[in-house]
């Protein structure tokens, strides 16, 4: 949740005409990583809650290769690009271990 306030923050800070395209695009992928996490813990198997984990981690790849593509863009500096890519591949380990971890 953190995570979601903090890339919220940047997107606001994108040019008017990224409102409804890439900064939207980034704002749905990082709402997606919690919400799938929250969505499969409700179900009623470590199968089905597995399946959300993998959707959320698909949605954390999604985000770095659009945080990627802002730094390119020059929407967001170098040194914002690293920390934010340091805390994706972070909640990717953890979400993949936590995934790894159910039976």
């Amino acid at each position: 949740m953190k995570h979601c306030d903090k890339v919220f923050k940047i997107t606001k800070e994108f040019p008017k005409e990224e409102v409804c395209s890439l900064a939207f695009q980034i704002n749905g992928s990082v709402i997606s990583i919690p919400s799938n996490i929250a969505e499969g813990s409700s179900r009623s198997s470590n199968k089905e809650f597995k399946r959300f984990l993998e959707i959320a981690l698909g949605s954390l790849f999604e985000l770095q290769t659009q945080i990627v593509l802002s730094y390119y863009k020059e929407y967001i500096n170098k040194v914002t690009l690293i920390g934010l890519e340091d805390e994706i591949e972070e909640l990717q380990k953890m979400v993949l271990g936590f995934k790894n971890s159910l039976n």
